[in-house]
């Protein structure tokens, strides 16, 4: 019974330490967590840190610059992080179809969900996108000529279904 009161011990001093290595350093993924982590002589599985991200709630957002980065629910901006996740999962389901014609890019969503879509499309940059223009449940995307439609079409799925 005291290797496992000495492991719990263990985990929550990690738990304490990985808390204020999110807080005090913009952390964007496991592997630099891992590394930040060893600095202070903490070794881990790829496992072992996932599970402690989760029981810590950690989500992943964004800095204003765009670097992805770990928060914790202390965070301010970490419910905006939580309800952009929800509105994600709204668009993403509610996508039904994309269709190339010339230049042109039509995407059918459910009603009510094209401008949030199209919004999400525009702050992607993507460059093979000139500009889009959403009605109630269609976006037209204007395309550059010569646009490869299976790269494009793969990068729109990419968009309507991030989760970082």
């Amino acid at each position: 019974m005291q290797k496992r009161i000495t492991n719990m011990a263990e985990r929550q001093t990690r738990l304490d330490r990985i808390k204020a290595i999110i807080h005090t350093q913009e952390i964007s993924n496991q592997e630099e967590l891992a590394q930040a982590l060893a600095k202070e002589g903490y070794r881990q599985t790829q496992s072992v840190l996932s599970r402690d991200l989760k029981l810590l709630k950690v989500v992943k957002g964004m800095t204003n610059s765009g670097k992805p980065i770990y928060m914790l629910p202390e965070n301010p901006y970490y419910r905006r992080v939580k309800e952009h996740r929800k509105t994600v999962n709204l668009l993403q389901d509610n996508l039904i179809s994309i269709r190339f014609t010339g230049s042109l890019a039509v995407l059918k969503c459910r009603p009510g969900y094209a401008s949030a879509l199209a919004s999400d499309i525009d702050a992607a940059g993507l460059d093979e996108i000139i500009g889009t223009i959403a009605g109630d449940d269609t976006i037209f995307l204007a395309l550059e000529e010569g646009t490869d439609r299976t790269v494009t079409e793969s990068r729109l799925k990419t968009i309507t279904h991030r989760l970082n």
